[in-house]
């Protein structure tokens, strides 16, 4: 092993095909893609630590992984990975980095096509919604997130999770045409919380709750007071900042 040398990968990947980053029996997922690659071309186990773990269909345009070994060119290990991963930069750190405890904060993005039709290019990529819409209340709902709060009601109620407090630096939905985005740093978030926001937020554009009935719950209202889980499909982590820089899409 190469000493305390520490290297930092930013990996892009579709999360269709994984059952979601971290290792499980007899599913696929991208650690385990990516361990096995480090692994063939270093000649030994190189296990990695990430900034942020995806559930299963969630993807990811800048996620961040480090690992106790020399740095690999992306372009060999790319060539043992499977089409629907990527690294795109893998660099030397100093001694004491780690994608996990290192990151300031993380960003998600999720996406939301808003169409009567479908589109077979968006199949996969993000949520198709073609009933009712009121942006204006989508963005009411952001603005509200902002800041530090109790997200009890937007994460399952069995969880191991023991604090629910997070400090959310920003929340807001971007419109381009037919396409909806919301973006959300903070830094860190529990287990599906960006997925239930946005299921949320979707129930109060659809009007079936009201703005000030979703702000009420980021006072640490119950799970069973927030919406549904948004699918997996239109969520993306987007990039993780650490001090001095950020890991970007």
């Amino acid at each position: 092993m190469s000493g305390g040398q520490v290297t930092k990968l930013t990996l892009a990947y579709n999360g269709a095909g994984f059952a979601g980053w971290a290792r499980q029996p007899g599913k696929r997922t991208v650690s385990d893609e990516v361990e096995h690659a480090l692994r063939t071309i270093l000649r030994e186990p190189a296990p990695l630590t990430v900034a942020g773990r995806t559930d299963a269909g969630v993807h990811a345009w800048g996620q961040v992984a480090s690992y106790l070994h020399e740095a690999v060119d992306p372009r060999r290990l790319n060539g043992l990975l499977p089409e629907d991963v990527a690294v795109l930069a893998s660099e030397p750190m100093g001694e004491g980095f780690d994608a996990r405890r290192g990151a300031t904060s993380r960003t998600y993005c999720y996406r939301v096509l808003h169409s009567p039709v479908r589109s077979p290019f968006e199949h996969g990529r993000s949520l198709h919604v073609p009933g009712r819409i009121d942006r204006d209340a989508l963005h009411a709902c952001a603005a509200a997130i902002p800041g530090r709060h109790d997200f009890t009601a937007f994460t399952p109620s069995e969880t191991y999770h023991t604090r629910f407090v997070r400090d959310v630096e920003r929340a807001e939905w971007l419109e381009d045409g037919d396409l909806l985005a919301f973006w959300i740093e903070a830094d860190s978030f529990l287990r599906q919380m960006n997925r239930i926001l946005v299921g949320t937020m979707l129930e109060a554009a659809a009007g079936t709750r009201g703005v000030d009935e979703f702000t009420s719950l980021l006072a640490g209202a119950p799970r069973s007071a927030a919406g549904r889980t948004a699918p997996a499909q239109g969520l993306y982590l987007a990039s993780v900042a650490y001090p001095g820089g950020s890991a970007e899409a």
